[in-house]
């Protein structure tokens, strides 16, 4: 499998790390950079292009539905991955429809995340 690099997006460090231990233990997935908010991520995709986003919804600043559809202006080859807590499914809905490729929810089962970067990878 090809090396694939990866932004984390979410305010709660706690979760960024989690994520962050769960892809750097696959051994092909680097993770390029962390963002905290909306307005930081955008700021990194451009600078990054990194082949995968993994963006939080509900983020201070800048929400990461309001953040895709900046994200995909400034790096229209990456994609995206939405991460949200249980209840937030018209929410996930709504990103789809601005262009996230999947979705994960919180807390984070190891087994959905690859899945989920192996669909979006694939596609």
């Amino acid at each position: 499998m090809q090396e694939i690099n990866v932004l984390i997006v979410d305010d709660a460090i706690f979760m960024r790390t989690v994520l962050k231990k769960m892809l750097l233990e696959e051994g092909n997935i680097n993770v390029v950079g962390e963002a905290d908010n909306g307005v930081e991520a955008i700021e990194l995709a451009g600078k990054l292009q990194p082949d995968l986003i993994t963006l939080d919804i509900t983020m201070p600043e800048m929400d990461g539905l309001t953040a895709i559809e900046g994200i995909l202006k400034v790096s229209p080859n990456s994609k995206v991955i939405m991460c949200s807590a249980m209840g937030q499914q018209a929410m996930v809905i709504d990103a789809i429809k601005k262009g996230a490729r999947d979705f994960i929810v919180k807390p984070f089962e190891k087994s959905r995340v690859l899945q989920a970067i192996q669909n979006v990878m694939g596609q």
